[in-house]
């Protein structure tokens, strides 16, 4: 172990356990509008959260549908509907569109100009919602400081207690883990394990924060939720390894790294634990 465990130490992974299930639930989250076609006009939602009136439904799902099969036409689509009225709602769609074309710098315009909107309109909750959307595309685009700012500027206009708001400070912690802030992250992830409880992203990102500032006691605790909350997870079991080889405890992490792979053989996170299994035997041999 005293061999296996420096390596482990100082030699980062070119994978990030969170990384890959954030970048999972933003590939679903991008894929939700398509599914919300045939529900009720107020439960369309562009992003699994918020709620578009009857008014702007229709045109809405329209618009991210043609963001969906072409963001060129999503682009159209909605640079038209908002000069006929669409509303910050021709915005929001606009920032999907552009999103869904990797355009980041765009994107972020087009969302703090819905939120912006929304505020003049007096729905604070939306113009709050799209802050948080305008701070994903700026770290989706490598600009963590300006992600800060969009999260802080969602936070500051309100959203009750619950997921919604753990999740936004899910992604303010991302942003601040970016800056080399490992305290504002952890004040974050505090929140987030308390409004997002139920989410199991919430005790993986706080488990590898505490692994990376050393808190171990902390990271097993978390990681042990995250692992019963999502135990097929190739990404949390690979975690779940990563913290018990830096405990000691080489069967759990091997173990671990074994499901991981059994999960999911070809992802980053199946590749990531299976090269870490291949250092196993050295440090056994020893």
């Amino acid at each position: 172990m005293a061999i296996l465990l420096p390596l482990l130490l100082l030699t980062p992974q070119a994978y990030d356990p969170e990384v890959e299930v954030v970048m999972n639930r933003r590939r679903k989250e991008a894929a939700a509008p398509a599914a919300s076609s045939a529900a009720p006009a107020q439960a369309v939602r562009a992003d699994g959260r918020i709620p578009v009136p009857e008014k702007f439904a229709k045109p809405f799902q329209a618009c991210l549908d043609q963001a969906i099969d072409s963001p060129d036409q999503g682009i159209a689509f909605a640079q038209k509907w908002r000069l006929e009225g669409g509303s910050f709602y021709a915005r929001h769609c606009l920032g999907f569109a552009y999103a869904r074309a990797e355009r980041w710098a765009p994107a972020i315009v087009a969302f703090e100009q819905a939120a912006d909107e929304a505020e003049r309109g007096g729905d604070m909750a939306q113009s709050a919602r799209l802050w948080a959307q305008a701070g994903n595309a700026a770290l989706a685009g490598g600009d963590a400081a300006k992600a800060r700012t969009s999260f802080d500027a969602a936070l500051a206009r309100g959203l009750p207690d619950g997921l919604e708001k753990g999740e936004l400070h899910l992604d303010r912690a991302r942003a601040l883990v970016a800056l080399g802030d490992m305290d504002g992250a952890r004040d974050s992830l505090d929140v987030a394990t308390v409004q997002a409880a139920q989410d199991p992203l919430a005790w993986l990102l706080s488990a590898t924060l505490a692994r990376r500032t050393g808190e171990l006691r902390l990271a097993q605790a978390h990681i042990a939720r995250a692992v019963q909350m999502s135990p097929d997870d190739a990404s949390v079991a690979l975690e779940e390894g990563n913290i018990a080889i830096l405990t000691d405890h080489e069967d759990v992490a091997r173990s671990a790294w074994q499901r991981a792979v059994k999960i999911a053989p070809a992802s980053p996170a199946g590749k990531a634990a299976a090269e870490s299994l291949a250092r196993l035997p050295a440090a056994a041999a020893r």
